[in-house]
């Protein structure tokens, strides 16, 4: 069972009136700029359920483009966010989507175009105390807190990926402290979440990248 933080009960230090409206909103963001190979250029923001309802009231709109940003949360330029982000060249837009109920309240979908013209989709939810989950990237549904530093490897699943991977984070000394395999269907494209103990060396990416099934590698460090 996972321990439960102060943080849990009373909220991060941050900028907003609502730890899950505002800063578990750009945490979602936050890990998403940081999957980004690029810098994003153009993001598309739709939201269900309560943010829905509710993102200009509570600030989600300021805090998701926050995110994209690289803000932290308690960084008092989220407040100018929007005016600061089209001052940057970031082309951003907004979508309710109050239609589909089976979602968590607190979910927005995060569709970004990067500089090199990568597109990236991901589905969050902010589930309170300034925390959230990646429940989707590029249509595999994951699991991912962005609490450790994350390793995010798209392959096609065929045997020995893992089995090449795991041996070079072995030789670079790093510790594994979870690891997740999700795929649609047996043989088609795979999505293998590795969290570790300590740093993920940039050299380390570019060896799995080069392992031939390997399909892209993004890294979440928060």
């Amino acid at each position: 069972m996972r321990d439960i933080s102060v943080f849990d009960v009373i909220g991060p230090n941050m900028i907003g009136p609502s730890s899950s409206h505002t800063a578990g909103a750009l945490r979602i963001a936050r890990m998403t700029e940081k999957m980004a190979e690029d810098r994003i250029v153009k993001v598309k923001f739709t939201l269900y359920g309560s943010f829905a309802r509710t993102y200009h009231g509570h600030g989600t709109d300021r805090a998701l483009v926050g995110g994209i940003l690289g803000y932290e949360p308690e960084d008092r330029r989220i407040r100018d966010s929007l005016r600061l982000a089209k001052e940057a060249g970031l082309e951003f837009s907004f979508e309710t989507n109050t239609t589909e109920t089976d979602v968590h309240p607190n979910t927005v979908r995060i569709q970004t175009e990067d500089a090199s013209g990568n597109h990236l989709d991901v589905v969050g939810e902010s589930i309170g105390g300034g925390n959230a989950r990646l429940r989707e990237i590029n249509g595999v549904e994951v699991d991912i807190s962005g609490d450790l530093k994350t390793l995010i490897i798209r392959n096609h699943d065929e045997p020995g990926v893992i089995a090449h991977i795991t041996e070079c984070l072995s030789h670079a000394g790093i510790n594994i402290a979870f690891m997740n395999v999700y795929r649609k269907n047996k043989y088609d494209e795979a999505v293998i979440v590795i969290e570790v103990d300590g740093d993920i060396p940039r050299g380390l990416v570019e060896q799995v990248r080069k392992i031939p099934a390997v399909v892209g590698v993004m890294m979440i460090s928060l």
